[in-house]
């Protein structure tokens, strides 16, 4: 286990901060590469909203993905990681009118258009630059996925995407603008999805919807499934790479492509979660009258994942090889939900050890604040160090 980590180098830097293993990084993307290559009609995006650390953005555009965007910023980081514009898709529900003009002036593949006020704006701001804006739009599908129920997106009760009872209605709107042009149709249903049958529920439902825009002449040219696949918290050690066979799998034998139409995936925390640490110290070992809390100098402001969804990571003691104890690891923040875990078992802690939370390089530095005045935690590759 401690092998994995340089301790010599880890012991040198200010806790707490990101450490990323690139050459698992690299490994991941090859596989991810490998896959796709058996289907020429599959492109990836990455999903800048998991992590946004340059170093991580540059090896992820020289493996040749695209981006997803979800912001401006996300777009503009995109594009100083050199990103090309042409492989650049823009999500979310509220796109500001700067961030719309933003992808408009750099030509950017598509917007994913989640309602008709949006598209309506998309079309007068690309009225006024003289230029057509290419647009997918964002069906909400109404399929379940077993997650986590803040990570759900593709059920009617959630606010993203448009209703399918109200496709055809958009598309026909869309088709009559001057400014706009119809690509594709966008899914996503969630994250940290493990259960093949979620993408095949998904599937499934979109052979429907093309079976019925094919009886109206419609023919579209891009189906885009978003993202979902996850990771295996538990077991980051002995699962560090995704199953991104049986993912890619599900779509080419489940999902009825056309020919010459293309299918894009956006994928985030599969490609960048195990590849990522979050590095902390012992503080204290404190000892109450029925348990030992461990309390570490990293806290929810590093990693607000546990107090926010209540998720699990592996916690490791990587300085100590004594017997393990019970601990409660928690951080040093003015708020009771500051807890990583409970009641686990770490190779006996003391003040100085390094302590390890793993499967932290999706949603984990980029989720950072600076609640209590704290400093943000800095991102280190193994190329680095």
């Amino acid at each position: 286990m401690k092998g994995i980590f340089p301790i010599d180098k880890l012991e040198q830097i200010q806790t707490p901060y990101y450490y990323y293993d690139m050459e698992l990084l690299r490994a991941t993307l090859r596989s991810i590469n490998e896959e796709i290559q058996k289907h020429n009609e599959f492109v990836v995006h990455y999903a800048i909203k998991a992590n946004a650390n340059p170093r991580i953005l540059r090896v992820i555009r020289e493996a040749g993905l695209g981006a997803d965007c979800v912001s401006g910023g996300e777009i503009e980081a995109a594009l100083k990681s050199g990103f090309p514009a042409d492989k650049i898709v823009f999500a979310g529900v509220g796109k500001s009118d700067w961030e719309i003009n933003l992808g408009l002036d750099h030509d950017i593949f598509s917007f994913n258009v989640e309602s008709i006020p949006e598209l309506e704006v998309i079309n007068e701001l690309a009225e006024k630059k003289g230029k057509v804006a290419r647009i997918a739009l964002r069906i909400n599908p109404n399929v379940g996925a077993h997650t986590h129920a803040n990570i759900t997106t593709g059920l009617a009760e959630n606010k993203f995407g448009i209703a399918m009872n109200d496709m055809e209605t958009v598309i026909e709107r869309a088709s009559a603008m001057q400014n706009v042009c119809f690509v594709g149709l966008h899914f996503h249903i969630g994250s940290q999805i493990l259960d093949m049958g979620d993408f095949e529920a998904l599937c499934n439902r979109i052979n429907e919807l093309q079976i019925q825009l094919e009886s109206h002449h419609i023919r579209v040219e891009n189906i885009n499934v978003g993202g979902g696949l996850g990771v295996d918290y538990q077991h980051p050690n002995r699962v560090p790479i995704p199953d991104f066979k049986a993912y890619f799998d599900t779509y080419a034998r489940k999902l009825k492509l056309r020919p010459n139409q293309t299918l894009h995936f956006e994928l985030g925390r599969s490609v960048v979660a195990q590849c990522g640490s979050l590095i902390s110290r012992t503080l204290y070992i404190k000892e109450g009258a029925s348990k030992k809390f461990c309390i570490i100098d990293a806290g929810m402001t590093d990693l607000i994942r546990p107090a926010l969804y209540q998720a699990y990571h592996k916690i490791e003691n990587i300085s100590s090889e004594e017997p393990k104890e019970t601990y409660d690891v928690v951080g040093p923040i003015c708020e009771s939900s500051d807890v990583f875990a409970k009641q686990i078992d770490l190779n006996g802690s003391h003040r100085g050890d390094l302590i390890a939370i793993r499967s932290a390089g999706a949603y984990g530095e980029i989720m950072a604040s600076q609640y209590n005045c704290r400093r943000l935690p800095q991102g280190y590759s193994s190329d680095e160090i």
